[in-house]
C-alpha cells in the first residue's frame, strides 16, 4: 500500500509554453516515464531554468545562482528540493539543505526551487498526494511525443493542475 506522502522522483522534463496564454510551463516527469505534472511558472525562472537544462552559462552570475553559490560557500548542500502540497491552485515545495550535520527545510516556490535543484544537480520529488491533487497525467509507461503533451495541455484547465501565481 502507497502513502499519499510518500515522495515520488522526479526530473525536470522541459518547458514549453502554455499555447492559450503563452506562460512557461515546466514538465516534470517520474523516472519510469509514467507520470507527467505540469506547473505553470513566471518568465524569470523559466529562463533560470531553461539557461541550466541548455548549459549556458550567462557572463555574471543570475540569482538562482548567487544563491547556489552562496549556499557552496557556507558549506550547506541541497539534499533535495521536495514540492509537498497544493492549495488554491498554488503548488509549495520545500528545499532540504544539510548545514552543520543539521537539516534545515526552507519554504520555496517550486520554480526557485527547481531552478535551485538543478544548479546543485539534486533530487526533486513530488509527494504522490500532490500528484493525486493535480491530476497530473498518467501515461502508465506510454512516453507522450510533444504533440500529444501539447494536444493534452490545450485540453485540460489550468485551474486543475494549480496555476502559477505570484
Amino acid at each position: 500500500m502507497t502513502s499519499v506522502s510518500e515522495p515520488i522522483r522526479m526530473e525536470v522534463r522541459g518547458l514549453i509554453l502554455d499555447p492559450s496564454s503563452n506562460t512557461p510551463i515546466v514538465i516534470l516527469r517520474d523516472e519510469d516515464n509514467q507520470i507527467f505534472l505540469p506547473i505553470w511558472i513566471g518568465i524569470f525562472e523559466a529562463n533560470a531554468i531553461a539557461l541550466r537544462i541548455e548549459g549556458v552559462e550567462p557572463p555574471r552570475p543570475m540569482t538562482h545562482d548567487l544563491l547556489f553559490a552562496s549556499l557552496q560557500e557556507l558549506g550547506a548542500v541541497v539534499e533535495k528540493v521536495t514540492i509537498t502540497d497544493l492549495k488554491d491552485n498554488t503548488f509549495y515545495a520545500m528545499i532540504s539543505l544539510l548545514f552543520d550535520s543539521s537539516v534545515l527545510a526552507i519554504d520555496s516556490r517550486p520554480s526557485d526551487a527547481l531552478a535551485l535543484a538543478l544548479r546543485a544537480e539534486a533530487p526533486i520529488f513530488v509527494l504522490r498526494s500532490v500528484l493525486e491533487t493535480a491530476k497530473a497525467v498518467d501515461l502508465a509507461g506510454k512516453m507522450p511525443d510533444e504533440d500529444q503533451l501539447r494536444k493534452w495541455l490545450e485540453a485540460v484547465d489550468p485551474d486543475e493542475l494549480g496555476k502559477y501565481k505570484m
